[in-house]
């Protein structure tokens, strides 16, 4: 009996469990995407590369072709802008939940950026249509997010500084000000996805405007800054493990003097942290899923090469040799785990908004990544030489997951967040303990008997 193509790339155990959380709508719309990634994104991976030229002037002017093909193709089909709810968005959402587009991100996740841009799913602008459908004016909206929204230009988000510790935001020092009826922007960020896209128009930029509050998370604010405003310096594209991620990239900028309109501050001032909140939660759980997807298609590719009778070594099949089939147990293993931990951060959010699923969201953000990169290692291994090359995806796929561990809030921030949380249970947990023994003193004496432990 041939599965049904949602349990093929998820898996039954956790299809079981969320079935009856899926609107008819959102299993609909999961089945035609499975089918467009199946038979229109999987065979436009290699050809999307490949237009991607290797003079490094001309790739960072360029238009993928085949992924402007396959938008055409998404958006006729419904799949389009699929991330953002209409529950918390209803004038600009689809009406999905976060739980339903969990499953959709990792089916992505297995097509890296071509799928996710493909149906106009891709970082970083769906944390910044958020923060404009959520925070924008409607001015905003009209001029930026409805662009946005309908693929006709792309962005960026600018707070990661250099030569500042910004893994605590409050760090950051680009200064905002206001003078007379216009902001001024003056800062060095860096790692700024997005903004080496030629079709990159706005950057959402987060600064300083209030150093001298009191509250550390009021000094900040989120201004819009044009992507050609004078006093935009895009540096240099940066690289990760040589990788540079042409035509979008993690670009070095410089913001020297730049002047914008007082209406392109987002929210109001002192804002900033409220905003990149908002931002960042349901966002860093559309990245776990997509690293899930990664993680599935590298084992995949594993399962393929240690069965395939041409790369027998010492007259064994690989899989035949003692590890492998270990390695192989241990990424489904950590694969399933890490996707129930996903699917229930996306249901609290759903339940609670992402404030109320803080706990959640930090868990599978510092443990997602990791086993990610662990599942894409032991594929790496299996293929040998060819593992690190370019003739194979793996080393792209390591390179992306190894950079989430810093990308959002590093791991180190969640895992001090998540276990400060555990520690404030102490006292409710000391108390409850003293309550039994309490009541075990009672039970013994009453019995006539003294404890043994």
């Amino acid at each position: 009996m041939t599965p049904h193509p949602i349990v093929e790339l998820t898996s039954e155990a956790s299809w079981g469990l969320i079935e009856d959380k899926f609107s008819p709508f959102a299993k609909e719309t999961l089945a035609k995407l499975i089918v467009f990634y199946q038979n229109d994104i999987l065979p436009s991976i290699e050809v999307a590369h490949a237009q991607v030229p290797s003079d490094p002037e001309t790739r960072w002017k360029t238009v993928i072709p085949v992924i402007e093909e396959l938008k055409v193709k998404a958006r006729k089909l419904g799949l389009w802008n699929l991330f953002l709810s209409k529950t918390h968005y209803p004038e600009y959402g689809v009406p999905l939940t976060n739980l339903e587009y969990a499953v959709m991100a990792e089916v992505l996740g297995r097509g890296g950026h071509v799928a996710s841009e493909a149906v106009n799913c891709s970082a970083p602008d769906t944390g910044n249509m958020e923060v404009l459908a959520r925070y924008g004016s409607p001015e905003q909206q009209k001029k930026w997010l409805v662009p946005l929204l309908n693929g006709k230009i792309r962005s960026a988000f600018a707070m990661t500084e250099r030569f500042v510790a910004s893994s605590d935001a409050t760090n950051i020092k680009t200064s905002i000000t206001r003078q007379g009826n216009e902001i001024v922007i003056s800062g060095h960020k860096w790692w700024i996805s997005g903004a080496g896209d030629p079709r990159t128009k706005l950057h959402l930029v987060m600064g300083k405007s209030d150093p001298g509050n009191a509250n550390r998370y009021n000094q900040q604010s989120v201004v819009i800054v044009p992507a050609d405003a004078p006093g935009v310096k895009v540096i240099r594209p940066m690289t990760v493990f040589g990788y540079d991620d042409a035509p979008e990239g993690h670009c070095e900028i410089i913001y020297d003097n730049v002047r914008v309109p007082l209406t392109n501050l987002v929210l109001g001032w002192g804002r900033g942290f409220e905003i990149i909140q908002g931002r960042l939660g349901p966002g860093r759980i559309h990245h776990c899923m997509r690293s899930i997807g990664a993680a599935q298609m590298a084992l995949d590719l594993m399962v393929q090469r240690v069965t395939d009778p041409s790369r027998k070594t010492f007259g064994k099949l690989l899989f035949q040799h003692g590890t492998v089939v270990a390695d192989i147990a241990k990424s489904r293993a950590e694969i399933e785990s890490s996707r129930l931990l996903v699917l229930s951060a996306a249901l609290q959010i759903d339940k609670y908004k992402a404030k109320g699923a803080m706990k959640e969201i930090g868990i599978a953000k510092f443990v997602v990544p990791s086993m990610a990169c662990g599942v894409v290692d032991r594929a790496i291994q299996a293929f040998g030489a060819e593992g690190v090359s370019q003739d194979q995806p793996l080393a792209g796929l390591y390179a992306g997951l190894r950079t989430l561990r810093l990308a959002d809030g590093p791991d180190a921030v969640h895992i001090q967040q998540v276990g400060q949380r555990e520690l404030k249970r102490a006292p409710g947990l000391t108390e409850k303990h003293a309550e039994v023994k309490r009541q075990e003193k009672a039970l013994l004496e009453k019995a006539g008997l003294k404890a043994h432990l």
